[in-house]
């Protein structure tokens, strides 16, 4: 791999490492941000308001994505990323070093909830603007491994933020962790943040500025509607499976089948670990043999399997290895999904497309997928209930995929060979 290359895939994937990394601190000490920042009495009240502020992240997404994405598409790439790091990074720092109410009042939740936003709105456009960034840089033949490169970053980033937070966790009594051993965490996102900036800044630029006619997001709703809502129901069977299959099973381990945390945690860990290869195996098999025929197996096999490999998982014994099968039926549409959405994208409004579609459907899914699994458990009485939402995503996005052209080995243009075919 050309030294080159491995420039761009590190530039890449280390802004969405980051979201992600500070996505997992989050909720791996959202009992301490609970109990500084607001000043209810109850420790449950404490929880949630902690993740509604939480949740208001996920919530600004679309809106950092069109922010994000017109920059990307009206200036350049490079300029959306390094801006999505920087305003990912400062508001990572800022919230280690952030006084408490016991400090400052009320003042300290309404700081935090601001901080929440700009990253909000920055990671809305970090992980579809790097998706094009890294595919369009992938060349003829590559784009499939290039995006499932893409998709690393963010598996990466929760397995450092969870991984971190455990050691300090192992490192402090609890009082201490508490009390100020919470905030270490978050002050060494910086360091991750400055490499990731100073990356992108001297990364090749294959999309110079165009001049503006119009506003991207106006161009994209009123020409590529229909694209946008492709988009939406194509991301519907990552989105689904994921915040499922890593985030809220760790709680279903723990309420079906008894498990304890530590186990539930490292079963989950162990899964992710397995999800890295089995993506990056997925996108460069799509190169060879195209995008529809592995994503359509995979969402095929995640509609029937689900319920018995969720039924196979009520076995603790067997746990791991029920989680496992559905890593192996999910990674590869994850691995495969950048190159696809970014291919379908037209050259001028490609990073707000791919934002826009991308996050319509995060933030309807995002803060929501663990919170409808429970309830389903709740209503049905039923614990592989949750497996229903996996073939619900399936249902979705099979639909979507045949009203959708085979993308793998058509050529992509970039706005510079545009701009000189309009001039020639």
């Amino acid at each position: 791999m050309a030294a080159q290359q491995r420039k761009v895939i590190t530039a890449g994937m280390i802004g969405n490492a980051l979201e992600w990394y500070d996505f997992a601190l989050y909720g791996y000490f959202a009992v301490a941000i609970g109990r500084h920042f607001f000043p209810h009495e109850d420790p449950v009240a404490q929880l949630l308001s902690a993740f509604g502020v939480f949740a208001l992240g996920y919530l600004m997404r679309p809106l950092g994505g069109v922010l994000v994405g017109h920059i990307g598409d009206r200036l350049s790439r490079r300029a959306a990323l390094t801006f999505s790091v920087a305003a990912m990074t400062i508001p990572t720092f800022l919230i280690g070093i952030l006084p408490g109410y016991a400090t400052l009042g009320v003042l300290a939740p309404i700081l935090l909830t601001l901080l929440r936003i700009v990253q909000g709105l920055a990671v809305g456009g970090e992980y579809p603007c790097a998706m094009v960034f890294m595919v369009e840089h992938g060349g003829e033949g590559r784009r499939g491994i290039m995006g499932a490169f893409a998709a690393i970053g963010a598996v990466i980033g929760i397995l450092c933020g969870s991984g971190i937070g455990a050691i300090f966790g192992s490192m402090m009594t609890p009082e201490t962790l508490n009390d100020w051993g919470w905030r270490i965490p978050f002050l060494l996102g910086l360091a991750g943040g400055l490499v990731g900036y100073l990356l992108r800044r001297h990364v090749l630029e294959l999309t110079p500025p165009q001049p503006a006619k119009r506003s991207p997001v106006l161009e994209t709703l009123r020409e590529h509607g229909w694209l946008v809502g492709r988009l939406v129901a194509l991301t519907m069977y990552t989105a689904l499976p994921f915040n499922l299959m890593f985030i809220y099973i760790v709680s279903w381990l723990q309420l079906a089948d008894g498990i304890p945390p530590a186990q539930a945690l490292e079963i989950n860990t162990i899964s992710m670990i397995v999800l890295l290869p089995v993506m990056l195996a997925a996108g460069w098999l799509s190169d060879r043999y195209g995008r529809k025929p592995l994503m359509l197996a995979s969402t095929a096999l995640g509609f029937v399997l689900a319920l018995p490999l969720f039924w196979v998982m009520l076995n603790p014994a067997l746990a791991l290895l029920g989680q496992l099968c559905i890593v192996l039926i999910i990674g590869p549409y994850i691995g495969v999904t950048p190159a696809l959405l970014v291919e379908m994208a037209p050259t001028r409004v490609r990073c707000t497309a791919v934002a826009l579609g991308y996050n319509l459907c995060l933030a309807v899914t995002g803060g929501t997928t663990p919170l409808i699994a429970a309830w389903l458990v709740d209503r049905t009485a039923t614990e592989i209930s949750p497996a229903l939402l996996i073939m619900l995503g399936a249902a979705i996005t099979t639909a979507a995929l045949l009203c959708t052209k085979e993308t793998a080995g058509t050529q992509i243009s970039f706005l510079g060979q545009e701009r000189q075919n309009s001039q020639a």
